[in-house]
């Protein structure tokens, strides 16, 4: 089987379009199934984040994976399969793999060395684990993937080198407040906001894993940062809106309100805040209660995974008319959960994924110390991407390794068979076991040199030549039960994403 990668993201396609093949919930579900139950697809995993929609499958022919993919990608999602077609990549094999572990790494985010987008990929794996529509091949992917990214980040320090999203759409969005870098007004040189170690605290809902959290270092937090007498509205309570909470109270905000349907939730992510950070009054408030919240805070930060607007320009122009200070909105959402009308409302601004793409693509890139990480970043994902080639095409040469096994043990019984008949009747059952101990270690001792070569081989260019050559030469079937099972057994024992140390 072949590993297919089908996507669109912020590199080849424009938000708009981002925006409308965008799968969350039940369409994801309809659309996964769907494709698993194609003709040439076996498995699939769907990554989807504000930068991104990628598919990766397990396919059995490249032109009908692709085509089951991008076709009910197209009839899921309403864009013409035409539209889809010319901001599509399409990667396989090697490539794919590679793909995905640069994805993992943050090498292809908006921000590029970011750490969210492992999390994202951990959910996805999950996800695909418990549907089902997640096998052994992409099992395998998905936790190697993790392995990548994690190794990436631990070896290289990839995500101190760089920011995070939140982090960048404050930096861009923090134009607006006219703030500098303590709370002053901010100057032309004033360029960027400081990069804030973004720690959160202890039992907070900044992931769906909690290994992605850890004790917060107490309650010593500076006083004063970048966004000091900033009051803000957080909208949502999953793990972007966490962090974004937990940023801006590091940053120095006087007040964070977070809105979430979910009130338990929310209540839950400002308790945090108030446990950790001793400046910052943070309270929760109910979904709905949100817009008569505006008129008292000054930024606003929106990433819910909601499927339509939650903020529409007339409940925002009601509850700012009688503002004299500018409100920002920081839309991390994708599809966008912020009205784009509200940009023409005196006194709003208002900054999307969109306004970050093109921050991102003119952002200077001179940092010395992140290019480094990045070069150390992309050579560990190619060193993995060739050990995962390798265990591969050793795994996959196993039938043929086993059906050449149970070949020469049938032989080995047969002969003592026949031996067996002919020995003196008087020969003791001592004497006949270890007949048969001594002729069955000589099959395996012919067997292990070959067996073992022949899967060093399989991980080399061309090595499916030299598989080819063991089943030609032996008459081998690696398609029998016994083979199918000695490579399909262990699966069932394979780590979930939440398992995996």
């Amino acid at each position: 089987m072949s590993v297919l990668a089908v996507g669109l993201s912020h590199r080849s396609s424009p938000v708009a379009l981002l925006e409308r093949v965008a799968l969350n919930g039940e369409t994801r579900t309809k659309a996964v199934g769907e494709m698993v139950g194609s003709e040439s697809v076996n498995e699939v995993m769907i990554v989807s984040t504000c930068n991104r929609t990628e598919v990766y499958a397990d396919v059995s022919a490249f032109h009908g994976g692709v085509a089951a993919v991008t076709e009910l990608l197209s009839w899921h999602t309403g864009v013409p399969l035409g539209e889809l077609s010319e901001h599509m990549y399409v990667h396989y094999e090697d490539r794919a793999v590679q793909h995905l572990f640069s994805v993992t790494c943050g090498l292809d985010s908006m921000v590029v060395g970011e750490g969210q987008i492992l999390g994202q990929v951990r959910d996805a794996l999950k996800e695909g684990q418990e549907s089902g529509s997640v096998g052994r091949v992409l099992n395998d992917l998905g936790q190697r993937a993790l392995r990548v990214g994690k190794r990436a980040h631990t070896e290289t320090h990839l995500d101190h080198a760089g920011a995070d999203m939140v982090s960048f759409g404050l930096t861009v969005a923090s134009g607006g407040l006219g703030l500098g870098p303590t709370g002053a007004p901010r100057t032309t040189a004033d360029q960027t906001l400081p990069a804030v170690d973004a720690v959160p605290p202890a039992g907070c809902p900044m992931s769906a894993d909690p290994r992605d959290t850890v004790e917060a270092p107490g309650l010593a937090q500076p006083t004063h940062g970048p966004l000091t007498g900033v009051r803000v509205l957080v909208l949502g309570a999953g793990s972007m809106s966490a962090l974004s909470a937990n940023t801006v109270s590091r940053q120095g905000a006087a007040a964070v309100v977070v809105a979430n349907r979910t009130m338990e939730r929310a209540a839950r992510l400002a308790e945090c805040l108030t446990e950790a950070y001793e400046t910052v009054d943070a309270r929760a408030v109910p979904f709905e209660d949100a817009a008569d919240t505006l008129a008292e805070v000054d930024l606003v930060i929106s990433c819910t995974g909601a499927q339509g607007l939650v903020l529409a320009a007339d409940a925002v122009a009601a509850a700012t008319a009688a503002r004299t200070r500018p409100l920002v909105f920081l839309d991390l959402a994708l599809p966008r959960d912020i009205d784009p009308a509200v940009r023409g409302l005196a006194g709003v601004e208002l900054v999307d994924i969109e306004d970050l793409r093109q921050a991102a693509a003119t952002a200077p890139g001179t940092d010395t110390g992140r290019d480094s990480a990045l070069t150390l970043a992309r050579g560990i994902v190619d060193e993995e991407v060739a050990e995962f080639r390798a265990v591969r095409r050793a795994h996959q040469v196993t039938p043929t390794v086993v059906a050449l096994r149970a070949q020469a043990r049938d032989v080995v019984e047969s002969e003592l068979s026949r031996l067996h008949g002919r020995l003196p009747d008087d020969l003791d059952d001592r004497a006949r076991e270890e007949i048969t101990r001594a002729m069955r270690r000589v099959a395996d001792k012919l067997l292990h040199r070959p067996t073992v070569r022949v899967k060093e081989l399989a991980a080399a260019p061309d090595g499916e030549s030299y598989e080819a050559a063991l089943r030609e030469l032996f008459a081998l079937d690696p398609g029998t039960p016994e083979a199918l099972a000695a490579t399909e057994g262990p699966a069932t024992a394979a780590p979930t994403a939440q398992e995996k140390p």
